[in-house]
């Protein structure tokens, strides 16, 4: 364990220089007014269905599926999986042990540890998970908005990210 703790400070200097690619304004802009509209369709479902489908955790998903929409997080089995698994863990630790700080750090890792397992790594599940667990889920939330929501937000980012020729999505569905 000494070995462990003494070769830290040296693990986090990180491996070297990255290389960075270089900034582009039109992806960045598309990327803005896609996550806009994306935010705004499923604002306008809810108005409109009466179901309310905004949690904040796609907003961070907005932000891996318009800007960064070729990273394997934001591929749509990791959007759509990540957020099924973690919503059903979120429903399942508040049934089993409510609702306290011990259940909302148990479904963010039990999260972690199920989306890893299934492939479905998503980082906005985690927030998920705790927006679950801190809003009481019942079942109907693995649905509305959970469910709802992503294929939604998977909708708009195959629309808005196919429609440019600058971009292509996804890499791969599975």
């Amino acid at each position: 364990m000494k070995k462990r703790i003494a070769r830290l400070p040296g693990k986090m200097k990180g491996a070297g220089k990255k290389t960075v690619q270089p900034l582009s304004l039109k992806y960045a802009l598309w990327g803005s007014i896609s996550g806009s509209l994306a935010i705004l369709a499923l604002v306008l479902v809810s108005r409109t269905s009466g179901h309310p489908l905004l949690i904040g955790s796609f907003g961070a998903s907005a932000v891996l599926l318009f800007g960064a929409a070729e990273s394997a997080l934001a591929q749509p089995r990791n959007l759509v999986g990540g957020h099924l698994v973690s919503s059903t863990i979120a429903v399942a630790v508040v049934h089993l042990i409510g609702t306290g700080p011990l259940a909302i750090s148990l479904a963010v890792g039990l999260s972690i540890l199920f989306m890893y397992l299934t492939r479905t790594i998503h980082p906005p599940g985690g927030s998920t998970a705790f927006i679950g667990v801190q809003g009481h889920a019942g079942p109907y939330f693995i649905i509305s908005p959970v469910l709802s929501g992503a294929l939604i937000l998977l909708l708009v980012a195959l629309f808005t990210n196919n429609i440019v020729h600058h971009r292509q999505y996804p890499r791969h569905w599975l």
